[in-house]
């Protein structure tokens, strides 16, 4: 009998998210993925997995899950949850070793907003498109995890672990993103008001985006229309109320709005652990 992860609470949402679909962009679906692909390769790196096998993405804290059918090794990166495993503080970014029944339970994190609980061997859930990410927007991939769902283990790989436990990051407080110009920036008023404003992160924000209050940058022309092109991750879309939506994992392929600004690859990583709320400040950096 192979290994599986039994899930008897899920908290606010809990997703297997792995480092995405590459190549379907053609056929109008996203990569998705993990919101914070360096936390994901973390955990599959401290525990000898492949970078891009699947893991849990916990927003929020909650989970608990119990390994059936064998032991299991863990380890939970991204925003610094507390764990336990029977009851025995086992503690964030720590490779731990969880008996069979033993139930590893995931608390609320004190900063950040995403946790990634990954297991030696990989959730081996059935692949949709090449990847076993769940894309909220678009509904592919896997269902969100609910009390009763058993995830498989895949097959231990040849590598053992070369740590015990790995560095955790410095979340909270303002977050300071880079970001290049444009391609759209003169379709604004003042790009520069991206720059020069104290946002913070709505409410109103998800793996599709961010959305950004506390001001606005008003388009030159409220009345005129862009057509559709493509989107990115990172891209910072500004529709006619002048609310800045940054993209995150799960945004859509095309987008009408005008982009004016992309923040930088590594630091979306990092905007995708801000929680609702958070002060966020964007500067201005060179395109490479």
């Amino acid at each position: 009998m192979s290994v599986e992860l039994e899930v008897t609470r899920t908290g606010p949402l809990a997703l297997v998210e792995d480092l995405g679909r590459l190549g379907s962009s053609g056929i109008g679906v996203g990569r998705s993925g993990a919101a914070d692909r360096g936390a994901l390769r973390l955990a599959n790196r401290a525990l000898a997995n492949d970078e891009g096998a699947a893991a849990v993405e916990v927003t929020f804290g909650g989970l608990e899950v119990t390994p059936v059918g064998g032991d299991a090794w863990i380890c939970l990166t991204g925003a610094p949850a507390p764990v336990t495993v029977a009851g025995r503080d086992a503690g964030p970014y720590a490779v731990v070793l969880v008996r069979e029944g033993e139930t590893v339970r995931v608390g609320t994190p004190p900063v950040g907003l995403r946790s990634y609980l990954a297991v030696r061997g990989g959730v081996d859930v059935t692949a949709v498109l090449g990847s076993r990410s769940r894309d909220v927007l678009a509904g592919l991939g896997p269902e969100p995890l609910a009390p009763g769902d058993r995830l498989p283990v895949g097959p231990a790989p040849r590598d053992f672990p070369g740590v015990e436990a790995v560095p955790p990051p410095s979340l909270g407080g303002e977050v300071l993103l880079r970001a290049v110009r444009g391609p759209r920036d003169a379709w604004v008023a003042d790009a520069d008001l991206l720059v020069s404003t104290a946002w913070t992160a709505s409410e109103r924000t998800n793996r599709v985006g961010m959305r950004l209050a506390g001001g606005t940058v008003p388009h030159v022309d409220g009345d005129r229309q862009l057509p559709s092109e493509g989107a990115c991750r990172g891209a910072v879309q500004v529709p006619p109320s002048g609310e800045p939506v940054l993209f995150l994992a799960d945004h859509p392929v095309t987008g009408g709005y005008p982009v004016v600004a992309v923040v930088v690859d590594d630091d979306v990583d990092r905007a995708a652990q801000v929680r609702p709320g958070q002060p966020v400040r964007l500067t201005w950096v060179p395109a490479p």
